[in-house]
């Protein structure tokens, strides 16, 4: 599972850089203040968490299989689908609605750092 989640978390980050630079470059004068924020909370998660991906790979080097870091990075992946996915979508689209979602995928993060602790102090 090691080389899965560098390789998602390679992919993960790389899509942050370019969804960062649309943004900045090619939405910021058609999104209002509000929309660009939401947008910019959406990529500086994704990015926080493409790392938090990269790093359950580099820890999943060094420890035995764990399902526990299984699931963390896994709640990685899913948190920015959901949390950083509905900002996106709410800034492009004004459908703000989808901020129902947003949450859930902060949890998924929450879970995700919880879990990465866990599989850690266990494998210590």
């Amino acid at each position: 599972m090691a080389k899965l989640f560098l390789i998602i978390g390679s992919i993960v980050m790389a899509l942050s850089v370019v969804i960062g630079a649309f943004g900045a470059h090619g939405l910021e004068p058609r999104l209002s203040e509000r929309m660009m924020k939401n947008y910019q909370t959406g990529v500086q998660y994704h990015m926080i968490h493409g790392i938090g991906l990269l790093l359950v790979g580099v820890v999943a080097l060094k420890m035995a299989p764990s399902s526990l870091l299984n699931g963390a990075g896994w709640s990685f992946l899913i948190g920015i689908l959901l949390f950083s996915g509905s900002l996106y979508t709410m800034a492009l689209t004004g459908v703000t609605k989808l901020g129902a979602i947003t949450p859930i995928g902060g949890l998924a993060f929450i879970a995700g750092w919880i879990l990465l602790l866990v599989s850690v102090m266990r494998g210590l």
